[in-house]
């Protein structure tokens, strides 16, 4: 079994799922008392959020770069970014991982997996502002012949505000979860043909039962071809 390495603590709750998820993964393929073998980063969410704020992307770049070289150090044979905004920083990632010729997961090539293999072909695209406005994310899934659909400006203030002001904290309410089932409609009723989670908590506030239309987490979906890639197990082609 290769080692798994995970940057994360953006925030620290997505963070716990991805290591259950992998371990579960890991469980349930090899049986016994099987787990993962995972070198894990986890980063002060609040240096993050203030490069963030900020706008200085070179900041936070140089943050997963050395956080990076440290889940390498810890003996990671791949590496996986556990938030899909910072992967507007992944080349920093990616490059610190290649220094040791250890390869780096897109988040997004992952959901894009997952969307070919059920036929999918346009997405509602719910994540950070930045996911949703700028094209480094859409671009990726492009690659892959997967378009996007974003919600209106209203819906990406709501959507943005919920995983600042709220699940990225531990919050998560009734009434948020029932304003991302609205924009879910909206987005399926503009040509959607399932929804991807492009933020790694917004799947512990919306579940797929919740949805009105079919969901990809990408926490699921990248914590899934990284247990692929340790497991030596051929991933679904994207491409």
């Amino acid at each position: 079994m290769k080692t798994i390495g995970l940057v994360g603590g953006m925030s620290w709750h997505s963070t716990a799922t991805y290591y259950r998820l992998i371990n579960e993964q890991v469980a349930a393929r090899l049986g016994g008392h099987a787990s993962a073998r995972i070198s894990l980063q986890s980063l002060d969410f609040s240096e993050v959020r203030d490069c963030q704020v900020r706008g200085d992307w070179a900041g936070s770049a140089a943050l997963l770069a050395e956080a990076t070289r440290r889940c390498v150090a810890g003996g990671a044979d791949v590496v996986g970014l556990c938030t899909n905004l910072m992967h507007k920083n992944f080349a920093a990632l990616e490059d610190a991982a290649a220094e040791h010729d250890v390869p780096a997961v897109h988040i997004a090539d992952a959901v894009a997996a997952v969307a070919r293999r059920e036929g999918w072909t346009t997405l509602g695209l719910l994540g950070a502002r930045w996911v949703m406005e700028e094209t480094f994310y859409a671009e990726r899934l492009a690659a892959h012949g997967i378009s996007v659909v974003v919600p209106d400006e209203a819906g990406r203030e709501l959507v943005d505000r919920v995983v600042f002001d709220e699940i990225t904290q531990g919050v998560f309410r009734d009434e948020s979860r029932a304003a991302y089932v609205d924009v879910m409609r909206d987005l399926s009723d503009r040509g959607a043909d399932a929804v991807v989670l492009a933020c790694t908590e917004i799947g512990l506030l919306v579940g797929a039962d919740d949805a009105p239309l079919p969901v990809v987490d990408s926490a699921v979906a990248h914590a899934s071809l990284l247990v692929d890639l340790a497991l030596d197990v051929a991933p679904a082609p994207v491409g």
